[in-house]
């Protein structure tokens, strides 16, 4: 069986030639590639401070997860990219808003440069 793609107009469209997220049959793991903070409405970031852009980074990748029949509940892994590791402290209270326990692994990173000039980068891997 060959691999899904997962599409749905409640996240915004890939920015280059990869999906959204994939379905990999024979594990039932959901990959949701890294979720920037673009409203699907309007196509535009969704705030400028760190707050706003990780609400919806992870309001994106819940999006997602909801169309391949997911919730954020069967999220094992997360990788955080920040341009400021100093914003981590902020990220991680709206992170917190999220998930519950047992909560995801994660790793942060600080990176030099996002797309678009993002403040934040969220991916993520869920299984059905």
């Amino acid at each position: 069986m060959a691999i899904e793609a997962i599409v749905t107009d409640k996240a915004p469209a890939a920015l280059g030639p990869y999906s959204a997220a994939t379905i990999a049959p024979a594990t039932r793991a959901i990959h949701v590639s890294g979720q920037l903070p673009i409203d699907p409405a309007t196509g535009e970031f969704a705030g400028e401070d760190i707050q706003a852009q990780t609400r919806q980074s992870l309001t994106n990748i819940k999006n997602i997860l909801e169309a391949a029949g997911a919730s954020m509940a069967d999220v094992a892994e997360v990788t955080v990219l920040l341009d400021d590791i100093a914003d981590f402290a902020a990220m991680n209270e709206v992170y917190g808003e999220f998930f519950t326990a047992p909560y995801p692994s994660r790793a942060a990173f600080e990176v030099a440069a996002l797309p678009k000039a993002a403040k934040v980068e969220i991916k993520a891997v869920a299984y059905l």
